[in-house]
């Protein structure tokens, strides 16, 4: 199905229907929350009921958004009609307790999607991995509706697209994602207002934090780059990682929301192609996974060994274990994902032990 076609077809089973709940992922980030409450001022706009529901804490950086007061922390007690997940490929990772949505569940469940991992598991799937942010294809559904975009809209889906696209610099940007942009900022956006608000608002803690996981970096080369350099020199593709403890965390007085964007720090090196950025669960049996690469190296499939996904250039994912083993797992397949790219042999230099220490 095609994106006019999921997209006429999604107003249609909206037009039938009168109440409606909003999630995303649990964790949310700048996606998840401005799309979620974009769609929930197309929706209200539409003359539909609406609301966002959200089970974890919704970061700081995003509390300016126009509707986050309405946000709810448990489903609604009122019968609904559909409830829209939006980029997340299951009921398992959104912010919807199982047992309490199997209880009222609505007859319609909607899935909206970006992530090349996506998965149809609701009675209606649109899934476009070509759009730089699920923001964007709210925008689309908007245009669509003919409804008018008002400045609450337009500030949360500009969010939206201005922090999935890593401040328009993925490769997923095109002169389409720069016309929303534009579109957005024309309908009441403030776009200097957004980025103070999420891009120039970090807390002390983060800074400290941020310190902290510079001070672990480690970097390992893969041997011959596997993916387009920027010159015609053959350079080693290397790897950068570092591991933030819970103790870090503490002693930073950082908190989980602290250590979004912090992988961007060790992507941003020169001659890195894949970077991952560790985080101790605080029950101390693994880490939560954060992944970006360059060019052609697919992370994706990385995060997907592990259970988790995402984008080609940006995934995610939970690895238990101690870290030289969590560490060894997932270079391993950084390699497995880098041998696809070329027909070279891949070295396997050892991790120096002292680096995981």
């Amino acid at each position: 199905m095609t994106n006019q076609a999921s997209i006429a077809a999604l107003l249609a089973l909206i037009h039938q229907r009168h109440s409606f709940v909003i999630s995303s992922h649990t964790r949310p980030d700048g996606d998840a929350i401005g799309s979620s409450l974009g769609l929930m001022h197309l929706l209200q706009a539409m003359g539909k009921d609406a609301v966002v529901a959200f089970t974890d804490l919704i970061p700081d950086i995003y509390r300016s958004l126009p509707g986050v007061d309405s946000i709810v922390t448990n489903l609604p007690s009122i019968p609904l009609d559909a409830a829209i997940f939006l980029e997340c490929d299951s009921l398992e990772r959104s912010s919807f307790n199982a047992q309490e949505f199997e209880a009222v569940r609505p007859a319609l469940t909607v899935n909206i999607d970006h992530h090349a991992s996506g998965r149809a598991f609701a009675n209606f799937n649109w899934i476009d991995s070509h759009a730089p942010a699920v923001g964007a294809m709210v925008y689309d559904l908007a245009i669509a509706s003919g409804v008018r975009i008002s400045r609450a809209m337009a500030t949360c889906l500009y969010t939206a697209l201005l922090t999935d696209t890593g401040s328009f610099s993925y490769a997923g940007v095109t002169a389409s994602t720069f016309g929303m942009a534009q579109h957005l900022v024309e309908c009441g956006a403030d776009p200097y207002a957004i980025a103070q608000s999420v891009l120039f608002s970090n807390s002390p803690a983060k800074i400290r934090l941020l310190g902290t996981a510079l001070s672990k970096i480690h970097i390992l080369s893969l041997g011959r780059c596997a993916v387009p350099c920027q010159d015609s020199h053959s350079h080693d593709s290397n790897i950068a990682w570092c591991a933030i403890t819970v103790d870090d965390l503490d002693r930073a007085e950082a908190t989980i929301e602290d250590c979004e964007g912090l992988v961007s720090y060790l992507i941003g090196m020169a001659g890195v192609e894949a970077a991952i950025f560790m985080r101790e669960f605080s029950g101390h049996d693994g880490y939560r996974l954060s992944i970006r690469s360059k060019g052609r190296l697919d992370i994706a499939s990385v995060a997907e060994h592990f259970g988790g996904g995402g984008h080609r250039n940006a995934s995610g994912c939970n690895v238990y274990g101690p870290l030289r083993d969590v560490t060894d797992r997932v270079i391993e397949q950084l390699r497995i994902a880098s041998a696809r790219l070329t027909s070279a042999p891949v070295e396997h230099p050892p991790i120096p032990a002292t680096l995981l220490a």
